[in-house]
């Protein structure tokens, strides 16, 4: 065997048996940033309970990175509207997934999660998409910061007792601004249906 069939052996026989990068903890401490582990609480019953997951809440709300990619299921698909620079040219719309039940993900925060509109349950999954930019990158980033929110929402929903007042002040400020672009979203699209019935058709 010579040396360049033997470099094309090695490359097909890496490719074949690469390791698969599962979802877990360990994943979420790559180099592209590093989530808090979460207690394994499924309720948060005792005070002991509750200063436990306002340690992690504050731990992150500080995460600089966000949530990295490696976490969630990314794909793309072109952007719907009446036209302009990329739109229906250019698979720039994001849509991040990612399963309730990945262990970044405290338990605590399913319920609250299960009752959000972004909650798919046929998958019991997490999605949110964004249309937002004109590139995937900014666009991948936005659903991250999106998902960021959703969960620091959610884990903080089910705790009696939180940290601080501006705490809860970040928190809601969040929500907020999360509730405004999807009403926001809706009524893009609304304007868009509406302009397609003046003329003459409706898909």
């Amino acid at each position: 065997m010579n040396f360049q069939k033997f470099y094309i052996f090695s490359v097909q026989f890496r490719r074949l048996f690469r390791p698969t990068i599962c979802r877990t903890y360990a994943a979420a401490t790559s180099s592209r940033g590093a989530l808090p582990k979460p207690p394994l609480l499924s309720q948060l019953v005792t005070e002991k309970d509750n200063a436990e997951a306002s340690d992690w809440l504050k731990q992150f709300c500080l995460v600089e990175k966000k949530i990295p990619k490696e976490l969630v299921e990314v794909s793309f698909s072109r952007s719907s509207g009446p036209g302009g620079q990329n739109v229906n040219k250019v698979n720039t719309k994001a849509t991040v997934r990612c399963s309730v039940n990945d262990t970044w993900i405290p338990r605590w925060a399913h319920p609250a999660l299960m009752k959000n509109p972004h909650y798919v349950a046929s998958t019991h999954s997490i999605l949110i998409t964004s249309t937002a930019h004109r590139s995937q990158s900014q666009n991948i980033d936005e659903c991250l910061q999106k998902l960021h929110n959703l969960i620091m929402f959610a884990a903080s929903s089910a705790i009696k007792k939180e940290t601080s007042a501006a705490q809860k002040k970040k928190v809601a400020d969040f929500a907020k601004a999360d509730n405004a672009r999807r009403k926001a979203d809706k009524m893009k699209r609304s304007g868009i249906k509406e302009s397609r019935r003046g003329r003459g058709f409706d898909f």
